[in-house]
C-alpha cells in the first residue's frame, strides 16, 4: 500500500470517528436535558389557574 492511499485511509476514519464523537455527544446532551426537564414541576395555564375545574 502506497503512502498516498495510507494517509488518505487515516484521514477518512479520521473524519468517521469524530462524526461518531460528535454524534453521541448530541445524543448525550439531550438525555441530560430531558432528565433536567422532567424533574422540573409540570406547568400549569394561566386559565388552570383562575378557573378551577
Amino acid at each position: 500500500m502506497g503512502p498516498e492511499l495510507h494517509l488518505q485511509m487515516i484521514a477518512h476514519r479520521t473524519t468517521e470517528l469524530r462524526q461518531e464523537a460528535d454524534s453521541y455527544r448530541r445524543a448525550r446532551e439531550a438525555q441530560e436535558d430531558n432528565k433536567a426537564h422532567s424533574s422540573e414541576k409540570p406547568r400549569r395555564s394561566l386559565f388552570g389557574k383562575i378557573i378551577p375545574a
